[in-house]
């Protein structure tokens, strides 16, 4: 497997189960409705288990371009950057396609548009350029470092080894999330959203693309920041 191609299944499975969970909680009808922030929480946590277990051994299972710009910036390698970034892109944008085929009676149900694009992309709680992108900095800050010091040498769990980042995103989410639902993901949002954009989904909202770049540079910045701390540490 290539790691273009890992990257693209990796990451579709993460926002396929990742949004799912969301469409769970909020689409009417479901029988997840009502569940909530932690059932979402977990939801994600567990996306991001299955996502980077099935494609570690073939790309290290970046699944996200705020990791593979900060690897790539601590390490100095640039070259495959485009083709990680890339097969995220197309991952997402799948994952999130398939979220939809699969709940799609549910959305025709639903008239809540604010809740049917929260099942594809993310949106703040309270509006604030500068606290919004804040959270997306110190979120992925959080991560990247998180990532950074499991990815030492350590004991291997062995077919575990994917668990500590899930846990990882677990608590990112319960602590973190509540302000700007922690994108902290450049293609979990903007694959989404693009797609939102274009399917035929009844009764959508605008995509807001005013808010769209914070979910973009926010994580960028912020894994970009963890490497620095890092480095500092080491």
């Amino acid at each position: 497997m290539t790691p273009f191609i890992a990257e693209t299944i990796g990451t579709c499975l993460l926002v396929l189960l990742g949004n799912a969970v969301v469409a769970n909680a909020v689409l009417n009808k479901t029988y997840g409705n009502g569940g909530g922030w932690i059932v979402i929480a977990f939801g994600w946590a567990m996306g991001v288990f299955v996502g980077v277990y099935a494609t570690a051994a073939a790309s290290g299972a970046h699944l996200n371009p705020a990791i593979t710009i900060g690897l790539a910036f601590k390490s100095g390698d640039w070259t495959t950057v485009p083709v990680y970034i890339a097969g995220q892109m197309l991952g997402a944008m799948l994952g999130s396609f398939l979220v939809w085929i699969h709940y799609r009676k549910h959305y025709d149900d639903t008239d809540n548009a604010d809740a049917v694009m929260a099942t594809f992309c993310t949106a703040p709680a309270i509006k604030h350029t500068f606290q919004n992108l804040l959270s997306e900095i110190i979120g992925t800050t959080v991560l990247m470092l998180g990532v950074l010091f499991i990815s030492k040498p350590h004991e291997s769990l062995g077919a575990l080894d994917a668990l500590p980042v899930a846990f990882l995103v677990l608590a990112i989410g319960l602590s973190l999330g509540g302000t700007t639902g922690y994108a902290i993901n450049p293609a979990r949002d903007l694959g989404p959203r693009i797609m939102f954009a274009i399917l035929p989904i009844k009764g959508k909202r605008d995509a807001n693309w005013s808010y769209s770049w914070i979910p973009v540079l926010g994580p960028i910045i912020g894994s970009i920041l963890a490497v620095l701390l890092f480095n500092i540490v080491q």
